[in-house]
């Protein structure tokens, strides 16, 4: 009877354990919110720290490559490569100290152009928790075209080359669209995708403390506003 007892308090010591970890970001959740949101707003000072620091908590080069390469889906391609020209240069710099940065995992071979379009949809369906609804609304009937770029490219060749993860993504995303700023619907689309991956109210609310430091409290307030929608929406 005693060992049964000591086994179920230490079980639930154990979820506990498991519950407070689940409440703050890793350190590496914490470099990719530093490094999306510094590409996003063009602070290359800021961001060549960042990249440092993600770095030694154990990032990868292709970890921060595929950061830059699902950003430019964002906030384009200006920010993008000179987030990646930042990187080229903080690898040097590392090496010339005798750093030697793991590469990690490789990324995926994107699918055949026949199979991108049905390929993005299930990934968006994965992100969503929700079957793509036909006929389509809103922007994807009034330009089907966009449709077609965001499940083709977004979704089947940028988030299908694995590297990160959905939640990694998605942290990425919602990262650079608070450091944008003005992007509202977006934004909640995307934390709402971000809690659907499994990353929990506090976790996003210290991404937005992250955020008040790098970027500015105006974002981050912004940022705020619209999580605080979300959960309310989500209850």
């Amino acid at each position: 009877m005693k060992k049964t007892i000591l086994l179920l308090l230490i079980l639930i010591s154990l979820n506990k354990v498991k519950a407070q970890t689940n409440i703050i970001l890793n350190n590496k959740q914490k470099s990719i919110v530093a490094i999306s949101a510094l590409t996003a707003k063009g602070n290359l000072t800021g961001l060549k720290n960042a990249m440092n620091d993600g770095l030694d908590a154990g990032m990868t080069v292709n970890e921060i490559k595929e950061i830059m390469i699902h950003l430019y889906a964002y906030c384009g391609f200006p920010r993008s490569l000179n987030g990646i020209n930042t990187f080229i240069a903080v690898l040097n710099e590392r090496k010339a100290k005798g750093v030697n940065d793991p590469e990690g995992t490789a990324p995926l071979i994107a699918p055949p152009a026949a199979d991108k379009y049905a390929s993005g949809k299930k990934i968006l369906e994965r992100l969503t928790g929700r079957p793509e609804i036909e006929p389509k609304r809103g922007y994807a009937a009034f330009l089907p075209a966009i449709d077609t770029l965001l499940k083709e490219h977004l979704f089947a060749d940028v988030f299908g080359r694995g590297v990160l993860t959905d939640q990694e993504r998605e942290l990425t995303t919602v990262s650079a669209l608070v450091s944008l700023g003005g992007v509202d619907s977006q934004l909640s689309g995307h934390l709402s995708i971000a809690m659907h991956t499994g990353l929990t109210e506090p976790q996003l609310k210290e991404m937005l403390a992250i955020q008040e430091i790098k970027i500015g409290k105006t974002e981050a307030d912004a940022g705020r506003a619209v999580l605080t929608s979300v959960t309310t929406r989500r209850q």
